[in-house]
């Protein structure tokens, strides 16, 4: 059975842009880890709202630093997504 990522791309998914985060995750110091903590749990907690198009934008660049391994942190990514889902129906 197809996983939604795996129908995604076979839809063609989103473009293969390399947009490089402007920091390295090592470098940040203690409050901007913090802050881009609480700005994620915002953006998951308002993900189902989102446009489809942004929804993939934002997925893309997630996906597209340094990482060694793109189709692992993709797998991580909507892993986490699709367990989150309803999360924000929970406030």
């Amino acid at each position: 059975m197809a996983t939604a990522l795996d129908r995604w791309d076979e839809e063609g998914g989103a473009q293969d842009v390399a947009w490089p985060l402007p920091y390295e995750a090592s470098d940040l110091r203690h409050v901007e880890r913090r802050v881009l903590e609480c700005l994620g749990a915002a953006l998951v907690s308002e993900w189902n709202d989102l446009p489809t198009d942004v929804q993939r934008r934002l997925f893309e660049h997630a996906a597209s630093g340094k990482s060694h391994d793109t189709t692992l942190l993709k797998t991580q990514i909507a892993r986490f997504l699709h367990d989150h889902k309803d999360a924000s129906g929970k406030r």
